[in-house]
């Protein structure tokens, strides 16, 4: 199994059926930080799979971002 690495994912979600959908999706894969943030640790095939998922869920008008985070700063 490759390496598991923290992530933040952010979105900015439009409509509240479809951020309801994609708040269910992260629920159980990280840690709510903030409103529409996440803390998430992944593998990469977990991380493509996550973002499969949204990506499903969004429409043109949302956006979703997926930062790597560092061991540094995933400690923070």
């Amino acid at each position: 199994m490759s390496e598991k690495h923290w992530y933040l994912v952010s979105y900015d979600i439009r409509n509240d059926r479809r951020w309801r959908q994609a708040y269910k999706q992260l629920q159980g894969r990280g840690e709510r930080v903030h409103y529409s943030l996440f803390r998430c640790r992944l593998n990469k095939t977990e991380m493509e799979a996550l973002r499969w998922d949204l990506e499903k869920i969004l429409a043109s008008e949302d956006d979703l971002m997926f930062i790597h985070l560092c061991p540094h700063c995933a400690g923070k």
